[in-house]
């Protein structure tokens, strides 16, 4: 089992084309911890941001009466991917993992792919 800091070391590392990580309590919308990221990519602002997103995307989908669950939420922008996974464990309820990716660099679906493998790996 990993904390969160070897979680998000471990993404940054594994992940091609990985620019910035952050785990995000999208109740209160506040980042638990943040790796990479810059100037030009301000985490914290990102964790909030993408709260509103997720909020609205649960919202939703209790409007529609689905009865499923959100797995990843893809941001397809021009030069990168935001990729928001909802973590599932028990203990790890109203949270998630925030992935920004070079487009460039990154293979999608490897990265969704190592993410799941982080989150089945991470203890908060």
């Amino acid at each position: 089992m990993a904390n969160t800091q070897t979680a998000l070391k471990e993404a940054m590392t594994s992940i091609e084309g990985a620019l910035g990580v952050a785990l995000v309590d999208y109740s209160s919308g506040m980042a638990l911890g943040t790796l990479g990221g810059g100037k030009e990519l301000d985490l914290t602002v990102a964790a909030a941001g993408n709260t509103d997103v997720v909020r609205a995307k649960v919202r939703t989908m209790e409007q529609l009466g689905l009865k499923d669950s959100i797995e990843d939420i893809l941001i397809t922008l021009g030069s990168q991917y935001h990729l928001i996974r909802l973590l599932k464990g028990r203990d790890s309820q109203g949270l998630f993992l925030y992935l920004a990716l070079d487009k460039n660099r990154a293979n999608l679906a490897m990265a969704r792919h190592q993410l799941r493998k982080i989150e089945g790996d991470l203890e908060v």
